[in-house]
């Protein structure tokens, strides 16, 4: 860690630029859309669950972006919480194909190549909304179940560059400690600086007055 004049305040907030923020935002507004055409109105707990795993996903991801000002560690934690969510997500698109007796497309599917190129060249729901509008139960389940495995795939890769920085820049206690030490440093070297400044003065005042009394004895 350097100990120059390291920033306090990181950087925050610009979570509307990350792809993963794209995403889970379509992921929860597609899972919505779901739970209305395809789950009951009432009496089923599953509608509840996803929705909000759907939500805690977005929601973290931007909890965590503004939580990167003070605290790496917090940032972090968040983004894996958003991971999770979409793991409790995927499962229940996976056992919705399991109750229903539906088909859970494999790599060896004919559908799945084209199904992932979509994924993973469409973020925004716009791109997705006319898409899942004309798909059965089987083809939103394994739509969702494709970009919430890239989404996953994605926050794992982002959480992985969070642990590089925070290795390498600490948490806030660890900032505020290098710019007190870089600051420490620099009175120091001025100390250090002034010192020498003031025996070299010395030292001529004397070899002045050296010259001085030899002059007056001459």
């Amino acid at each position: 860690m350097s100990t120059g004049n390291p920033q306090i305040i990181h950087p925050h907030g610009g979570y509307r630029k990350l792809i993963v923020y794209d995403k889970s935002d379509m992921i929860c507004q597609a899972t919505q859309l779901f739970c209305r055409r395809f789950l009951p109105k009432y009496g089923d707990r599953t509608v509840d669950q996803m929705v909000q795993a759907a939500r805690s996903c977005k929601q973290n991801i931007v909890e965590g972006s503004e939580a990167a000002a003070t605290s790496l560690e917090t940032q972090l934690k968040l983004t894996n919480v958003a991971r999770a969510s979409l793991g409790e997500l995927l499962e229940d698109y996976i056992d919705c194909l399991k109750f229903d007796r539906l088909e859970r497309w494999g790599a060896g599917h004919s559908r799945t190549p084209k199904l992932r190129k979509f994924a993973a060249e469409h973020s925004k729901w716009d791109g997705w909304a006319v898409f899942l509008e004309g798909c059965g139960k089987e083809e939103f389940c394994n739509a969702m179940i494709t970009v919430i495995s890239q989404t996953m795939w994605m926050l794992q890769q982002l959480i992985d560059a969070q642990q590089d920085d925070f290795r390498e820049n600490g948490g806030i206690r660890e900032r505020m400690t290098a710019v007190r030490l870089g600051r420490r440093t620099a009175q120091n070297g001025e100390i250090a600086s002034l010192k020498e400044e003031n025996a070299r003065l010395r030292g001529e005042i004397e070899r002045l007055q050296r010259r001085l009394a030899a002059l007056g004895g001459e």
